[in-house]
């Protein structure tokens, strides 16, 4: 079987070789577990570089020397330079034949989706990266697996990413904020249900400790004072 070299890692034929480029750790973790999956089947090869800088340095567009990738997997939010950045750069870098591009963001935003779908991006996946997004990226890879024909990319290409209509509470929100807040508030919701669940025992158990409390002080007055007397009941 042949094989080709990818940052001086051999790939065998029929496997992905991905760029992966996130600055975060957590996110880019996440994408190599499930890529590298017992589900993926050696599919994919991953290369992971934490910036769009490092990137373009892996793909010799800075000294000429370009390596070997089947895809870039790129975060859309990066400081320095974003993905969309990136996006573009990798687009030129050979206009006759170029890599597939897809982006990546935990902000579903209708302009930022068309932005990169209009710049030449093979899909618009949101953040984190799930199981159900590995065959998307199989499609836009020009990487045809050994045991199976996967469908071209064009159809990806054209195909609008699904948009969720923010809530009349969250439209006021800054976009970056609307996916924070929707989680929070389902947490409080959550949260303020199971609390109102426990109130009547919360309630019991003041009681009962208030109880002993009390019992406690009449058995110390008791011993000290050598007696009981009303007084006792009234202080």
């Amino acid at each position: 079987m042949e094989a080709a070299a990818a940052g001086g890692v051999e790939v065998e034929e029929g496997v992905t070789r991905v760029l992966l480029v996130d600055d975060s750790p957590v996110d880019r973790r996440v994408a190599q577990l499930l890529l590298s999956s017992d589900s993926c089947a050696g599919s994919f090869h991953v290369i992971a570089v934490d910036s769009a800088k490092k990137a373009m340095e892996f793909l010799g567009l800075k000294d000429g020397k370009e390596q070997a990738i089947d895809m870039v997997l790129t975060d859309y939010c990066m400081p320095e330079m974003t993905g969309y950045d990136l996006l573009k750069a990798v687009k030129a870098l050979n206009p006759l034949k170029p890599i597939p591009v897809v982006v990546m963001s935990s902000e579903n935003e209708p302009q930022r989706i068309s932005r990169c779908l209009n710049a030449g991006a093979e899909d618009f996946i949101l953040k984190p990266l799930q199981s159900k997004d590995v065959q998307r990226l199989r499609n836009c890879s020009t990487v045809r697996p050994n045991n199976a024909a996967s469908p071209p990319c064009e159809a990806i290409a054209k195909r609008k990413p699904l948009v969720l209509q923010p809530s009349a509470a969250g439209a006021a929100l800054p976009s970056g904020r609307r996916a924070n807040f929707a989680g929070v508030t389902m947490v409080l919701h959550s949260s303020s249900v199971e609390v109102s669940q426990y109130v009547p025992l919360l309630l019991k158990l003041v009681v009962l400790v208030y109880a002993v409390l009390c019992v406690g002080e009449l058995l110390h007055r008791w011993s000290s004072g050598g007696g009981c007397s009303l007084s006792l009941w009234c202080a």
